[in-house]
C-alpha cells in the first residue's frame, strides 16, 4: 500500500458521510432506514409496518337480535423497499500524481462524496416525481395562494398528518411564489445561515408546508406531501476481506463506505465511495361511509395520498365523482378546484 495514507479512513468517511448527509435535498425529506433493518430478509428486502385500519360498525337499538354484529379483522400492512443498483463513484490516482499533485485522500472523498449524493438525489426525483397522485391542483399560476390552501385541504381530506408537511417547488414555480404580494415570501430568502442543503433551499413556511425550491424537479411543478409519503434506505456496503485500506460508517440514517487498493500491475491506487440506496412510496388503505347504510367499509386497493401535485398550468384532475376513493375523502372530480372557485358541473351547480 502506498506511503501517503496517514489519516484513518474512519475518520476520512465520517467526514465523508456528513457532507453528503448535509447536502442531500429531496431524500433529506423522505422517511430514512438504515441497512440493519434489511440483514438477512428474503430477497434483499426492507419491510415497513403500516397500521392497520377498522371501520365502525352499528347495530339496531332495542332490535329483535335476529342478526349478529359484524366482526372485522385488524390486519398490518408492510411496505416493502428493495435495493436498486448501487450508487458509487470511482477515482483512479497515479504514484506520480499522489506524489507530486495532491496531499492525501481527502481532496478526492470530497467530490467523490458530492457525487454519490446527486446519484441519490435524482433517485429520490423519480420516485417523487412519478407517484401515483390521485389529485393535481392544475392552474395555480392563477391563484397562488389559493392553490397553496387548497393543496392543505386535500392533504387534510386525505387525513395526511400535519406535522413534517413539505412543498418542493420547481424554479419557474419558485419565482411566481416570489413574486405573488399575497405571500409575501421573498422576505424570507437568505435569512440565517444555511447549514444543510434544504435549509439553503427552503423559501419559507405557509399553510403548514415547509416551502423550498429544487433545481432537479419539473420547473413549472410543486409536490405537496408529508414525510412518510416516501421512504428512503440506505446502506454502507461492509469492507472487503481483501482491502486493506477502508472504512463504512453512516451518519443521520445514510450509509457510505469507502475503499482504497493498489493496482501494481498499473500503477495506480483506486478509490471507490459507495452506498445501496432504496426508495418506495407509501399507499394507503382507506375507508369510506355509505350514505345507504349509514355504515363504513374499507376502500378497496392502495392510494397514494400522503401527497399531491401542482402546475403553473393545466387544468386539475381528482378522483372520478362516485368512486369510493371520492366517497372515502370527500375530493371529487366534481367539485374542482379552479383559480376562480370551484367549477360548475350538474352534480354540483354551486360555484363554491
Amino acid at each position: 500500500m502506498s506511503e501517503h495514507l496517514f489519516v484513518k479512513p474512519e475518520k476520512l468517511v465520517a467526514a465523508a458521510v456528513g457532507l453528503l448527509e448535509q447536502n442531500l435535498l429531496i431524500p433529506n425529506t423522505f422517511q430514512k432506514e438504515g441497512i440493519e433493518k434489511f440483514q438477512g430478509a428474503e430477497g434483499d428486502a426492507y419491510s415497513t409496518k403500516v397500521e392497520g385500519i377498522l371501520p365502525y360498525r352499528t347495530y339496531g337499538w332495542r332490535n329483535d337480535r335476529s342478526t349478529t354484529i359484524q366482526y372485522d379483522e385488524l390486519a398490518e400492512r408492510k411496505v416493502t423497499v428493495n435495493f436498486g443498483d448501487d450508487v458509487y463513484s470511482g477515482v483512479k490516482v497515479t504514484d506520480e500524481q499522489m506524489t507530486m499533485d495532491v496531499e492525501g485522500w481527502a481532496k478526492f472523498l470530497t467530490p467523490q462524496a458530492k457525487a454519490v449524493g446527486r446519484g441519490l438525489q435524482r433517485r429520490a426525483v423519480d420516485h417523487l416525481v412519478n407517484a401515483d397522485y390521485q389529485a393535481v391542483i392544475g392552474n395555480a399560476e392563477g391563484n397562488l395562494r389559493g392553490a397553496l390552501i387548497e393543496a392543505r385541504k386535500v392533504m387534510n381530506a386525505f387525513n395526511v398528518p400535519d406535522e413534517e408537511r413539505f412543498l418542493a417547488v420547481g424554479t419557474d414555480f419558485e419565482s411566481e411564489l416570489l413574486n405573488d404580494d399575497k405571500l409575501n415570501l421573498a422576505q424570507n430568502v437568505g435569512e440565517g445561515e444555511a447549514v444543510s442543503a434544504l435549509r439553503e433551499a427552503t423559501i419559507g413556511r405557509r399553510f403548514g408546508f415547509n416551502i423550498f425550491v429544487d433545481q432537479t424537479i419539473p420547473s413549472d411543478a410543486a409536490y405537496a406531501y408529508v414525510r412518510s409519503a416516501f421512504v428512503f434506505v440506505s446502506g454502507a456496503p461492509a469492507k472487503p476481506r481483501g482491502a486493506t485500506y477502508g472504512a463504512s460508517t453512516s451518519y443521520e440514517g445514510i450509509g457510505l463506505s469507502w475503499v482504497v487498493d493498489y493496482d501494481a500491475d498499473r500503477q495506480v491506487d483506486r478509490s471507490v465511495v459507495k452506498t445501496f440506496p432504496g426508495f418506495r412510496s407509501v399507499k394507503d388503505v382507506l375507508v369510506a361511509h355509505d350514505e345507504a347504510t349509514k355504515q363504513e367499509f374499507i376502500v378497496p386497493g392502495e392510494h397514494f395520498v400522503r401527497g399531491v401535485k401542482l402546475t403553473l398550468d393545466g387544468s386539475s384532475n381528482y378522483p372520478e365523482a362516485g368512486s369510493d376513493l371520492a366517497k372515502a375523502t370527500g375530493i371529487s372530480s366534481d367539485k374542482l378546484w379552479t383559480p376562480t372557485g370551484r367549477v360548475a358541473t350538474e352534480a354540483d351547480p354551486a360555484n363554491a
